[in-house]
């Protein structure tokens, strides 16, 4: 805005370099594409915004005054910021129009999502990736946000989220199963076992956790009536990675996936604190946008409904 807020019109700008280039009404118009009356309504409007004259009337050719040869230059560094700015901005819209953004839990985005994303780079050419690793909880608010594309989380068919509730299209990629570990004693059986008649110390999973919500929803059901009133919560946690470095601690027992503990089975430091029971099958999902993506954001979407991307 100038004097008294009087407003701008960026073609002046332009009009202006073009007859301080030819030094000529008739010329700049042309060259402008607009009868010489307007154009030189235009170049008035733009003195009188800056407050002073800028050309030299009386001279032939026409000239710029002293406050002209001052702003010409000036006002070639605003156009030509201007014009980086505007380059800048479409190829921003464009990089982000060209690229996936995902929303995965912690564990996850450790686990499975590595491995599953070098699947489909085998099928599709994926450009810039956005990844952000959260809680299930933060990671529903960010797609409800329609801050991401996709959600990658473990589901229930007992235990619907958010996403679930305001049916958001979902495929499922995989399975997993949340299984009772602890760490081994001295004879190789678990610290904390379930089943042994007395309560055993737990590692629980916090509200924020989409595991807790699975386990909070089905294991009276699944495991009998007051199961969860008979357990000793010991230690709470919506990251199932740190529930884990707890339970190698001898801390207690938790109900991790196998996706995670998979390899302490195998070498003995972690064991099955459950004998085999009290496991919870659980499905690896990936919920996307209800609103039309970007053209390589679909044909992901296209992959994983034709199936040839699934775990």
């Amino acid at each position: 805005m100038g004097p008294g807020n009087r407003p701008l019109d960026l073609e002046w700008l332009e009009d202006f370099l073009a007859l301080a280039e030819t030094g000529n009404f008739s010329r700049a118009a042309q060259a402008r594409a607009i009868a010489q009356p307007a154009f030189s309504r235009h170049i008035r409007a733009l003195e009188e915004w800056v407050g002073v004259d800028l050309f030299d009337r009386s001279a032939h050719p026409t000239a710029l005054t002293a406050a002209g040869k001052r702003f010409q230059p000036l006002l070639q560094e605003v156009l030509a910021g201007l014009e980086a700015a505007r380059i800048k901005a479409k190829a921003a819209h464009d990089l982000a129009a060209a690229s996936l953004s995902f929303a995965a839990t912690h564990v996850l985005s450790l686990t499975f999502f590595p491995r599953w994303l070098g699947s489909i780079e085998a099928r599709l050419t994926l450009g810039p990736i956005q990844t952000i690793s959260d809680s299930s909880l933060a990671c529903e608010d960010l797609m409800l946000q329609r801050r991401v594309q996709f959600v990658l989380c473990h589901g229930h068919a007992d235990a619907p989220g958010r996403l679930d509730d305001a049916q958001y299209p979902m495929q499922r990629l995989s399975d997993d199963v949340l299984l009772p570990v602890a760490a081994p004693d001295a004879s190789g059986g678990p610290l904390h076992a379930l089943g042994s008649g007395q309560a055993p110390s737990v590692l629980a999973y916090s509200e924020a956790s989409g595991l807790g919500r699975i386990m909070r929803s089905i294991q009276d059901s699944e495991f009998g009536k007051d199961f969860a009133s008979s357990l000793s919560v010991v230690f709470t946690a919506h990251h199932a990675a740190l529930l884990r470095t707890m339970a190698l601690e001898g801390r207690g027992l938790a109900w991790l996936p196998m996706s995670l503990v998979a390899d302490d089975l195998r070498n003995g430091t972690l064991v099955d604190a459950g004998a085999g029971a009290w496991r919870v099958p659980v499905d690896i999902r990936l919920y996307r946008q209800t609103a039309h993506m970007a053209p390589v954001a679909e044909a992901l979407w296209q992959l994983v409904n034709d199936g040839v991307s699934r775990g």
